[in-house]
């Protein structure tokens, strides 16, 4: 008898963080040869005195599969070095709930008045900066939406913008954070 294993989500689970370990033991060799040489030009190497802020998180999809978000300023290209950017991308959720969209953005340090949120052709683009913090982000929205109808709060480091949805396409509007 041909006995074969079925695979679980305990199975998928530990192959993923066995995948995640690898990559994060990768960046930690490679911010560990950054701060041996203090940042300066060396060969490949560029100056960079900024903090790696890296981060995930796994949520299972509507498939049934996981599904991991990274966030942060680091960045993910072909070949063994990461980027390492000025901006962060911060932790963003889309609820669609009904006939509402709602877009939740954790973004910590930064003043409302140095935000800018601008929906565009099925996108909203979220951009804020303070004298040590840069975000940015661009968040594809899961339906149709009338911009127009957009409000957005910002409370203790946390973004929240609700749009209603439509069935017209329109143009470019620029969100006032309340």
């Amino acid at each position: 008898m041909d006995r074969r294993k079925r695979r679980t989500i305990f199975d998928i689970f530990n192959e993923l963080f066995r995948e995640i370990e690898g990559e994060f033991q990768e960046f930690v060799r490679e911010a560990e040869r950054l701060r041996r040489y203090g940042g300066e030009e060396i060969g490949e190497l560029r100056e960079f005195r900024r903090p790696f802020v890296y981060g995930f998180r796994i949520t299972i999809g509507p498939d049934g599969l996981p599904k991991i978000e990274e966030f942060g300023n680091v960045r993910r290209r072909e070949g063994p070095k990461p980027i390492i950017s000025e901006e962060r991308e911060p932790l963003v959720d889309v609820l669609d709930e009904g006939n509402k969209v709602r877009i939740i953005a954790e973004m910590p340090g930064v003043e409302k008045d140095n935000i800018q949120i601008k929906a565009s052709n099925g996108k909203l683009i979220i951009r804020a900066s303070n004298h040590n913090r840069r975000y940015y982000k661009e968040v594809n929205l899961p339906a149709e939406v009338d911009i127009k109808t957009a409000k957005a709060s910002y409370r203790n480091g946390v973004l929240e913008v609700t749009i209603t949805k439509s069935r017209k396409e329109g143009s470019e509007f620029e969100i006032k954070v309340e």
